[in-house]
């Protein structure tokens, strides 16, 4: 039998726990074998391959490969506009080359045939192994705050669509953005119950509900988790906090401090786009002070126009203006996505004062955890070789994916 090959690769490497600044990952085959010191690599048999490995650069870093659980698409294409597996893939392969080695595919509300036939696509693609998973973001929201989503299409919810879609979703269906003050979202036959039934996760957003709607609903769905044995997860999500729902006012406070109280108890998991557009780094900062880096998830809510110039995109079936990197809808003031990888968040997030650990955390084993996944998401001998290689200013040099270079 052949030998798998063995790989070392240098630099101050990032674990959950610390920074190791003269560090050394090995990797063999498709797993990582060793993490630890250069010191310590020797005395665990791969001296050799430490020294065949290049010196790292100043201040290259070694991140575990990073995990965003909410994207539309990059590199020209849009998982919500895609009718085929080639056009899904160059969305995947862009955000891979820029180290997201796991990447949840979103769709946006749409009428129900459109999502069936999507969630199709992206179902063959979570089978071959190139997706981590499926999002949808509606359609059962708030027309209110909306956001960059059609309002035409947006329907009461239906937990028999849901089952639906959870069965054409093959296992692969992650989440649901839900707004928790719709009818028909909670009970025993709500779509709450549908979603965690099917394997998945209710993910609360595009809202208005008040704190009271907001707390009833976040009460339930943890008592229903807790009680689902072989729940995806423990914790439903929140939908990007801060965007598509009202704003905290001390005399309206609607769900904001809700989702956060809740998270500081580590009963839910809060979405930050923290990319500098969707909030300010600074409040992204304080989240992390407040809830604690275990219950936050950094994402992208990428569009088409990651890592593309400015320009005109499209968003389901909305058209989409990119000026200055920030996309917009078409005469309209709403953002609409992210244009930033997943690596630039972190590195947003670090630059608002995040401890490196714990912005590489929130974007890999926290969302590794919602995934239900304890293969990918950190460096740790047995898991499978993510690993993103970068300058010291946090831009990719080098990704691998089960030890294959990504092609930067």
């Amino acid at each position: 039998m052949t030998p798998e090959p063995v790989l070392a690769l240098r630099g101050r490497v990032v674990t959950p726990s610390t920074v190791l600044d003269d560090g050394v990952v090995v990797l063999q085959g498709e797993r990582i074998a060793f993490v630890g010191t250069r010191a310590d690599a020797a005395g665990a048999g791969w001296q050799e391959a430490v020294e065949a490995a290049a010196p790292a650069a100043e201040g290259a870093l070694v991140l575990p490969g990073l995990v965003d659980v909410h994207n539309h698409g990059g590199g020209g294409a849009s998982f919500p506009d895609a009718e085929d597996a080639a056009t899904a893939q160059v969305a995947i392969d862009e955000h891979r080359r820029h180290g997201t080695t796991s990447l949840v595919a979103s769709l946006v509300t749409a009428t129900p045939d459109v999502l069936r036939q999507r969630v199709q696509v992206l179902a063959d693609l979570a089978d071959a192994g190139e997706l981590a998973g499926i999002h949808f973001e509606g359609p059962f929201i708030s027309a209110e705050r909306c956001g960059a989503q059609n309002p035409a299409a947006i329907q009461e919810p239906d937990a028999a669509l849901t089952a639906e879609l959870l069965e054409l979703g093959r296992g692969h269906v992650v989440t649901m953005t839900l707004a928790p003050e719709a009818p028909g979202v909670r009970g025993t036959d709500g779509v709450v119950a549908a979603l965690v039934a099917g394997g998945a996760l209710p993910s609360f957003g595009h809202t208005v509900a008040t704190a009271a709607q907001t707390r009833a609903a976040l009460a339930e769905t943890v008592e229903l988790l807790a009680g689902t044995p072989g729940a995806r997860s423990g914790r439903a999500t929140v939908t990007h906090l801060f965007n598509g729902m009202n704003p905290m006012h001390h005399r309206a406070p609607g769900p904001i401090p809700e989702f956060l109280a809740a998270a500081s108890h580590g009963d839910l998991l809060v979405e930050l786009i923290d990319d500098g557009t969707h909030i300010d780094p600074e409040l992204g900062r304080a989240v992390f002070e407040l809830v604690g880096r275990d219950n936050v998830l950094l994402v992208t809510d990428a569009m088409a126009a990651a890592g593309m110039p400015d320009g005109s995109y499209q968003l389901g079936s909305l058209a989409v203006t990119v000026a200055d990197g920030v996309a917009r809808l078409t005469g309209g003031e709403s953002i609409a996505g992210g244009t930033a990888h997943l690596l630039d968040v972190v590195r947003s997030c670090v630059a608002g004062g995040v401890p490196l650990v714990d912005a590489v955390y929130a974007a890999s084993v926290t969302p590794a955890g919602v995934l239900g996944r304890t293969d990918i998401g950190a460096l740790e001998a047995g898991r499978r070789a993510d690993v993103v290689v970068t300058d010291a200013e946090l831009r990719p040099v080098r990704v691998l994916r089960g030890g294959i270079d990504q092609g930067r």
